[in-house]
């Protein structure tokens, strides 16, 4: 039995397939098509799966023996189908609000993903008057470097049922504060590096057969130490503060890093502002039950006469911090390879960390005195002015100067 032409067809296709262009596959379908005659173009179109109007469009040329051209073009300029973010510009600024809330990022690699599905996504958007479908959104969120990722045990601890709502509730406070012209910062503190000539993750360009020699094994200078560079990333303005400290990493080291933001960035960025946001994680130095931390934020509301609201992420959702993703994995990126053999060496790799996107960070070094085990009592803790919000409090709360 003779077969049918488009198997034929069909069958010649997917050997050649592999070594087509956009033009030599469809000119290789409008000379088949020319060959097979009438209802060569729909058999075409069939076995091969592209479009009839593409293989018109190779017979056209054909005929207009535009095989000939020495142009390395595929299409002619100006050619295929538009973006939806350029027939739409406001398609990526609604996307980005509705993911923003949802989006995470690991540290160590310019990596992000969201939470919420693609086709959630679609369906939002279109809510709004947008057409777009599922796939659009999965190529748009690539093109705007989020990337699918797999499960990986990561989870601090148990998960709150309410930790969606938890996000919303920071999300709507960022909005309300950034409407206000209020200042909106992410805090946390990166992880303690060692300092001297010693291995650092990564790589970089050096010549062949020249690479740098660090000490073999990581055992402590004790004349360096180690590093703990705590950052502020203002969510508005996308710049940050990164305060290195050289001794304990303590709650009062943490707000006397967000003092020196203030001090060097804050107040000028935000001159009339009397209410601060803070975006910080559950637990470490800035935690949602550290007395210490709600101390030291006491007395830096009592100096500056302000009104700081705090937000704690739920537990075990501390890479949905935006400094995680905004700053602290540029920075990561921008020392890889290199030894961080002395403090002059990490402020200068930390102040030199930009983005395409305009980050810009300040930085400082600490050489303050933090000690540990500082308690707290209850009768200092009754005197200050805590106002617990009504969703979760111990999350989420307000702490005013005393007057």
């Amino acid at each position: 039995m003779k077969p049918l032409p488009y198997k034929s067809i069909q069958n010649r296709f997917k050997r050649l397939a592999s070594g087509f262009t956009e033009k030599t596959r469809r000119h290789w379908a409008a000379a088949e098509a020319i060959e097979l005659g009438h209802g060569g173009i729909s058999a075409v179109s069939r076995a091969t799966g592209l479009m009839p109007r593409t293989i018109r469009c190779g017979m056209n040329e054909l005929q207009n023996q535009s095989i000939t051209s020495s142009t390395d073009k595929q299409r002619k300029a100006g050619g295929g189908r538009k973006k939806l973010t350029h027939k739409d510009p406001g398609l990526l600024r609604a996307l980005e609000c509705l993911i923003a809330p949802y989006t995470s990022g690991d540290p160590m690699r310019p990596l992000r993903w969201t939470c919420k599905s693609t086709s959630n996504l679609a369906k939002s958007l279109q809510s709004q008057g947008f057409s777009v479908s599922a796939s659009s959104i999965r190529s748009i969120l690539k093109e705007q470097g989020y990337s699918l990722q797999s499960n990986r045990k990561r989870f601090e601890g148990k998960q709150s049922p309410d930790r969606n709502k938890q996000f919303e509730y920071i999300a709507s406070a960022t909005e309300q504060f950034l409407k206000r012209e209020c200042p909106v910062i992410s805090v946390d503190a990166k992880k303690k590096e060692l300092v001297g000539n010693y291995a650092n993750p990564g790589q970089e360009w050096r010549k062949k057969g020249a690479p740098l020699e660090v000490e073999a094994y990581d055992f402590i200078n004790p004349d360096l130490g180690k590093v703990t560079p705590y950052g502020i990333y203002d969510v508005n303005h996308n710049t940050g503060w990164v305060n290195v400290g050289t001794d304990n990493d303590t709650a009062q080291f943490a707000v006397e890093s967000i003092k020196r933001w203030w001090k060097e960035m804050g107040e000028w960025m935000y001159p009339d502002a009397r209410e601060i946001l803070i975006l910080a994680d559950g637990g470490g130095s800035n935690g949602s039950r550290n007395r210490l931390w709600k101390r030291s934020l006491q007395e830096w509301a009592d100096e500056e006469d302000l009104t700081i609201m705090v937000c704690h992420f739920p537990p075990g959702t501390s890479k949905w911090n935006k400094i995680e993703h905004r700053m602290f994995c540029h920075i990561t990126r921008n020392w890889r390879g290199q030894p961080l053999v002395s403090h002059e060496v990490i402020i200068e790799l930390i102040g030199s960390t930009t983005t395409k996107a305009g980050l810009e960070i300040g930085v400082d070094l600490d050489k303050g005195i933090y000690p540990k085990g500082i308690k707290v009592t209850d009768g200092e803790m009754s005197r200050l002015r805590i106002e617990h919000a009504d969703f979760h409090g111990e999350w989420n709360y307000f702490i005013k100067p005393i007057k």
